[in-house]
């Protein structure tokens, strides 16, 4: 689900119209001619050696080093904002040699920002351009991007989540299961005349949170953005359109299934503790006084939902400008920032890419946030996790002794 959004200014409802006309248009605009064609030769020049980094000598890797995508899925992300890029004049987008910046240029200095985090300044001295021409390009490229790739991120078919249900039964032995939840918090600086306690969060930093659901293969099919960061993870799960689907049963609504005696289970997703328990998001037993059938169903849990903090780990690592502390961003375009990195993260995934091995953070991608606990227990949400709990006992019993 893309991220609410506030009432968009003039300016920028003018651009959203005439991106709906470049939409519209039957011809494709040519790309002015451009003699920077030779960007990737100039830009590795300067950046293959950096006193105190490791930068692969290979310039494939090196190349999936700086922009987190092989030259193959860079391609297709130039193929998908092109069309935007070439037809919006890219009045003063020229570098310091007076040559016009190509759409391939453009688009590398928007992924370098998004995937080093670094500052405008430093990343446009790595191109041979200014400040502001690394701020117009990364805006225009979130933009076109924001419109143009939503197909990679959208609540599955009926088709794509029996696919989904059955790799998950397949390895981790819970039936029915359509994915896992979690959240994080984005940091950021505001200015004095911004801050407000919705925006300080429980560890005294301004925040915007992020509510994220995978599939099996960890790629996001529903997010929710925008939300004060001074929110609990329960909270924002409440005041999100998700949530209202569900509680409507117009999402997890797809086929029951048939368990032992007679049980029926519903679909589900699996979520912390900071979640409540519902009859379509389980959460793990209480770790006191646990049966070992208890611990042997948090232990399954627990690996399930891992899914959802490994997916954030790539998504914070390989997309760093979501795991710096952000200087005073502007609050109404942020929602579109980390929405577009999400659909990086399954571009990626969909084109059978892999991310360099050093990019995925180490650790909890809320590192320094303390786990947060609902205490809230819905009487239906208890009796789905007891018969998961006695589906999962009954096949270990039904399982050949090694």
């Amino acid at each position: 689900m893309a991220p609410p959004k506030k009432s968009k200014s003039k300016k920028t409802k003018k651009n959203s119209k005439k991106l709906k006309n470049n939409k519209s248009s039957s011809g494709v605009p040519t790309e002015p001619k451009s003699t920077d064609s030779d960007w990737w030769d100039s830009f590795w020049a300067k950046n293959s050696s950096t006193p105190g980094v490791t930068i692969p000598s290979n310039e494939e890797e090196a190349f999936k080093y700086f922009f987190r995508v092989s030259k193959k899925t860079f391609d297709y992300i130039c193929s998908l904002v092109r069309e935007d890029l070439v037809s919006r004049p890219p009045s003063g987008l020229i570098n310091i040699e007076g040559r016009l910046l190509s759409v391939e240029k453009q688009v590398a200095i928007a992924l370098r920002r998004l995937a080093s985090g670094e500052s405008q300044v430093s990343v446009g001295a790595s191109f041979g351009v200014g400040q502001s021409t690394v701020s117009q390009v990364t805006w225009r490229f979130i933009e076109a991007l924001e419109e143009r790739a939503k197909h990679h991120l959208k609540w599955p078919d009926s088709n794509r989540m029996e696919e989904i249900k059955s790799n998950f039964e397949t390895s981790f032995s819970l039936p029915n299961c359509c994915g896992a939840i979690d959240a994080t918090h984005i940091i950021m600086t505001l200015p004095a005349v911004q801050t407000s306690d919705d925006w300080c969060d429980q560890e005294n930093n301004y925040s915007m949170l992020v509510q994220g659901i995978v599939d099996h293969e960890m790629r996001f099919i529903d997010i929710v953005t925008g939300w004060p960061g001074g929110m609990s993870v329960s909270r924002l799960l409440k005041c999100s359109g998700f949530f209202k689907l569900c509680e409507a049963d117009q999402r997890l609504n797809g086929n029951v299934r048939a368990l032992s005696a007679g049980v029926e289970l519903r679909e589900f997703i699996v979520g912390g503790a900071a979640y409540p328990l519902l009859p379509w998001l389980i959460t793990p037993y209480e770790n006191n006084g646990l049966s070992a059938s208890m611990s042997t169903f948090n232990s399954v849990h627990e690996a399930t939902r891992m899914l959802a903090v490994k997916a954030f780990l790539q998504l914070k690592g390989g997309w760093r400008i979501l795991n710096k502390v952000m200087w005073r961003p502007d609050k109404r375009k942020l929602p579109s920032i980390i929405l577009v990195c999400c659909l990086l993260h399954n571009i990626i995934i969909d084109n059978g890419d892999q991310l360099h091995p050093d990019v995925t953070l180490s650790g909890h991608h809320d590192s320094g946030y303390g786990e947060q606990c609902c205490k809230q227990v819905d009487s239906l949400g208890r009796t789905m996790r007891e018969n998961l709990d006695k589906h999962l006992q009954h096949n270990k019993n039904k399982a050949p002794a090694k």
